[in-house]
């Protein structure tokens, strides 16, 4: 009879509901699976031997109660059932993170290795990735794969660079990293990656313009809890927009985009962002003049943005963590001026995650993707909501 729940799906399903139910509490005792999933005692025990003999949940510890009488026996998920790599070429530099099922970092390791669109250089990346794998306190075969970025535009299945202008790697294929890693490989645009983790960090999050402020600003389009890729892959790439059209020469050949106005250079120069804004808080008048001028901008590309796409905007990147209150309330000033409607201060936002969202990011496809087959829709667990 079409449309019958067979058995198997039963079981199947209640193995799942079960492992999920661990996974968001992170320690939950037997007596808690029964009172919450409404599963007999049987079923949940015998499911809970099944996960453990698989190698996905685990014994850890007992339930803390204030009842009198011996303590519960509490399960946990193994987290590092299965591993992603993150990995983030950089012109002088290559880092790499590795990730459990929570997007927790097992590891983390930055190498000094001055970029060159060679084949000699990718196999030294292949390598470096080679010894950080191999020394992860895993075996091999529990890594899902390997994201990737290069300052550079994705092709839309990841499988080629569709665009690279500032490390000119434009064509780059993803097979020189499988056939030297021998492990499941993709290509991620990196300001895609970064909102890839602000959606980890924001379960609640369902539309929204991600802005990365880093070295070059560039942007991803989150719709539904999806990272918006476009027909040709370069969507949200807001930079290369010509704000000034007879201003300075931007990377892509053409002169006044918004890369010339928001990068970190066009800010600070050869200057360290911590050096910078210090002089800004301390008053130093140049400084306070750039960073004032920077803002302004900024408020421009928003209030334009906004306009066409009146959803969240959260501010990412390397200077994310210097964007005080005061600084967005000036933004939301600014664009006020702009705007023919009542703007209201509720729609910008700092990165919850500023740190190590790049790599993060582009390793949690395939953490998704796991937990998805496992039956688990990712996001913050109990704990983590302060439950």
């Amino acid at each position: 009879m079409a449309g019958r729940i067979t058995p198997g799906q039963i079981k199947e399903n209640n193995r799942q509901q079960i492992y999920s139910y661990i996974y968001h509490r992170r320690k939950a005792s037997q007596q808690d699976m029964l009172y919450a999933l409404r599963l007999s005692r049987p079923t949940v025990a015998s499911n809970l031997a099944a996960l453990e003999e698989d190698g996905l949940i685990c014994k850890s510890g007992q339930i803390e109660t204030d009842q009198i009488g011996r303590k519960a026996v509490a399960y946990a998920i193994v987290t590092d059932y299965r591993v992603a790599v993150g990995v983030e070429i950089l012109r002088a530099r290559v880092k790499m993170i590795a990730v459990d099922l929570y997007g927790e970092k097992l590891s983390r390791e930055v190498v000094e290795l001055h970029f060159a669109n060679e084949t000699d250089y990718y196999r030294r990346v292949c390598g470096e990735i080679n010894r950080f794998v191999d020394a992860l306190p895993v075996p091999r075969e529990r890594i899902l794969g390997v994201g990737i970025s290069a300052q550079a535009l994705a092709s839309r299945d990841g499988r080629s660079i569709a665009y690279g202008a500032i490390l000119d790697c434009t064509g780059l294929t993803i097979d020189i990293f499988e056939a030297e890693l021998h492990l499941p490989c993709r290509f991620m645009h990196d300001p895609a990656g970064a909102a890839m983790s602000e959606l980890w960090m924001s379960p609640e999050l369902e539309n929204a313009v991600y802005l990365s402020l880093s070295a070059h600003p560039g942007g991803a389009i989150i719709n539904h809890r999806r990272i918006m890729v476009g027909k040709h892959g370069h969507n949200c790439t807001f930079e290369h927009i010509q704000a000034r059209p007879r201003g300075e020469l931007c990377y892509c050949g053409k002169r006044g985009c918004w890369d010339t106005l928001l990068s970190r250079r066009a800010l600070v120069g050869e200057e360290t962002l911590e050096d910078f804004f210090e002089r800004v808080r301390t008053g130093d008048a140049s400084a306070v003049k750039r960073w004032n001028t920077y803002l302004k901008n900024l408020a421009q590309l928003i209030a334009s943005l906004h306009l066409f796409n009146d959803v969240d905007f959260i501010l990412g990147g390397h200077l994310a963590p210097f964007i005080t209150d005061a600084d967005i309330r000036r933004l939301y000033v600014e664009i006020r001026q702009l705007c023919p409607f009542d703007e209201t201060e509720d729609f910008i936002r700092i990165s919850k995650m500023p740190s190590h969202n790049i790599t993060v990011g582009i390793s949690l496809p395939y953490i998704t993707a796991c937990l998805e087959e496992l039956g688990v829709e990712p996001g913050k667990t109990e704990e983590e909501n302060g439950n």
